[in-house]
């Protein structure tokens, strides 16, 4: 999150939105939320894991979803889906998606 949060201004300048989506309850991603000071919201997908289960992305077994970005599109479609276990490369691969998207 820290990356996104880094990036804020690029995906700004792409004309898009970031939103961050966890497992975790609402009151714990408030305070991660108001930890790292972050200008985007944090959505909650407790207790049920719907959003994790439909995009394909919830470990059952651990109870958790894999780190994994989704860029959207304005019609609502799937532009790029980023995979990686390490939050780094999600920032600058979603930056360069948006301003792909953009064009």
């Amino acid at each position: 999150m820290k990356g996104f949060q880094a990036g804020i201004k690029n995906f700004n300048e792409a004309d898009s939105q970031v939103f961050g989506i966890s497992v975790d309850a609402a009151p714990s991603l408030k305070r991660f939320s108001d930890d790292l000071t972050l200008e985007f919201p944090l959505l909650s997908d407790f207790p049920n894991r719907n959003t994790a289960k439909a995009y394909g992305v919830l470990m059952t077994e651990r109870g958790i979803a894999s780190r994994t970005t989704f860029v959207i599109d304005k019609e609502g479609k799937i532009a790029e889906i980023i995979y990686d276990p390490k939050p780094a490369p999600h920032n600058e691969a979603s930056i360069a998606a948006c301003q792909r998207i953009k064009k």
